[in-house]
């Protein structure tokens, strides 16, 4: 973030009047500090927030007022009996057990004409260029003869932030727009600030430049802005998501890449109280970003499961580590962002072709008819593997500190590229794309800035390749890799749309074709 730049935040920043509620009884200190997420009833926090949350023997952290959301930090014991005596509190939920860590497999106008924006053609021949199958797959070296994408276009990448040193990733970085969201509140994006790397990979794929060495990203002439919202261990924390999202509102970005799950369990459930805030929180900041022009992207996870008829969820909550049940689930609970409507949904593919067209879906992507809406390059080490993907992962810019396996390694000179798979793969592949559709047919004159969301996915949609159910699956691939209550995965739907696939495997070509 530019020090020369002003970022109007609104955290501790409402003034203190009345308490909405009557007297309390003196906070009882604990020796740990605890954070929660305060959703109020109305779409927007009252005069009052400030003063009530601190005479409830809390701290603010960030008011979120657009949509009526408050993260607060407090040790005192009976924070949440206390404030829950104010009339227009909604819900308030402490997050310190909810979230979901980063899963690979590796450890509106709706015109899309007439676009405005200055683009120039890449090219694709920097020195790791050759091991990118995944970028051929989508045709993207043939999209960009027609355009990189604009410096007009911003993506945020919200991750575990971001490498933004790589020299990969430098040429493209934003920092007036990058934040570090895992306070709950944004902060200056520091260097070394991603610890795991899984951010520095993603925002790879979606915008390394074309620049003689190294990769190509999907759009490498975009710019880039780091959005950390993880702890260095890769769990995003409800507050952390929330922050997130409003940053994109605020600050003109036209794209964010979602590579996590953002709910506190893999399906969070309505019928919960505590889980019901939290979504609804997280919700909020996902339409009102979308509200300002922000198309979002979201990966399907890892888990091999229908998310449009799921029946269990066995690895939630996931924090603290150890703490996760077996529980029963139905379509009541979501997974947060891609069950936000409106939100690009992806699942992956590997490099292995169906006998009947198009590509297999890795054996680890989760789908669902109602929540896939294209299919994109995420890897596949078990059958994905091919001459041009010899071990079947994807190959993307990483920090030089971060771990990976050594017989993933690339060294190029000096930096740093580590192959990997996982849906988290396939979104980035998605995002870039969405920002080479702002870039040639967006306007600079549109109401929501350059192009609506609604508009960026209809094209994405329409124009990718679509494809079958398989009709003859590999050996093993239904009993090796069942749904997460036992069941065999089952593809529903015919070529046109279904639950593996959506629309079918994106083709960046067709949809920067004028």
């Amino acid at each position: 973030m530019d020090a020369g730049r002003t970022i109007k935040l609104t955290a501790a920043a409402v003034l203190a009047t009345a308490t909405a509620f009557a007297a309390m009884p003196p906070a009882q200190a604990t020796t740990q500090t605890t954070t929660y997420l305060v959703l109020y009833k109305s779409n927007s926090s009252p005069s009052t927030a400030a003063s009530a949350v601190r005479e409830a023997g809390g701290t603010l952290v960030a008011n979120y007022r657009e949509i009526g959301v408050a993260v607060v930090r407090t040790k005192s014991a009976g924070f949440a009996s206390n404030l829950g005596r104010d009339t227009t509190v909604e819900g308030i939920t402490a997050t310190a057990r909810y979230a979901t860590k980063v899963r690979d497999l590796d450890s509106g106008d709706d015109s899309t004409a007439g676009g405005d924006l200055a683009n120039s053609p890449a090219t694709d021949n920097d020195t790791l260029s050759g091991l990118q199958w995944d970028m051929r797959q989508i045709k993207a070296p043939e999209a960009h003869a027609i355009t990189g994408g604009s410096r007009s276009v911003l993506v945020g990448n919200i991750d575990t932030g971001l490498d933004f040193t790589h020299p990969d990733i430098a040429p493209n970085y934003d920092a007036a727009n990058s934040t570090d969201c895992s306070s709950g509140a944004p902060a200056t994006l520091q260097a070394g600030n991603d610890v795991n790397g899984h951010g520095t990979h993603t925002a790879g794929t979606i915008a390394a430049a074309a620049n003689r060495r190294g990769i190509v990203g999907v759009a490498p002439n975009v710019r880039i802005a780091g959005i950390k919202s993880s702890n260095d261990d890769g769990y995003f924390f409800p507050e952390m998501v929330v922050c997130s999202f409003m940053w994109a509102a605020t600050h003109d970005i036209d794209v964010t890449n979602n590579s996590y799950f953002a709910d506190p369990w893999l399906f969070n459930c309505r019928n919960d109280a505590e889980q019901r805030a939290i979504w609804k929180a997280e919700q909020r900041a996902i339409r009102y970003a979308m509200s300002k022009g922000t198309t979002v992207v979201a990966s399907e996870g890892n888990e091999s499961t229908d998310l449009s008829h799921p029946r269990a969820d066995i690895i939630s909550p996931d924090f603290p580590p150890g703490s996760e049940q077996e529980r029963e689930v139905t379509n009541a609970c979501l997974v947060v962002p891609v069950e936000i409507p409106g939100v690009i949904g992806v699942t992956s593919a590997g490099n292995a072709q169906q006998s009947n067209g198009g590509y297999l879906k890795s054996f680890y992507s989760s789908y669902g008819v109602s929540t896939a809406d294209v299919v994109a390059p995420g890897g596949d080490s078990v059958y994905g593997k091919t001459a041009a993907a010899p071990n079947g992962r994807v190959l993307s810019t990483y920090p030089a500190d971060a771990f990976c396996r050594p017989n993933r390694t690339v060294i190029d000179n000096g930096a740093k590229y580590c192959y990997l798979q996982g849906t988290s793969m396939a979104g980035p592949h998605v995002a870039g794309l969405a920002a080479l559709v702002v870039s040639v047919h967006g306007s600079s004159g549109s109401p929501n800035g350059t192009m609506s969301p609604g508009a960026v996915a209809a094209k994405i949609a329409q124009t990718a390749d679509p494809q079958p159910c398989p009709d003859v699956l590999p050996l093993g691939y239904l009993e090796s890799w069942p749904q997460s209550d036992g069941s065999p995965q089952e593809c529903q739907g015919g070529a046109g749309h279904n639950s593996w696939y959506g629309s079918g495997q994106i083709n960046a070509l067709t949809a920067v074709t004028p």
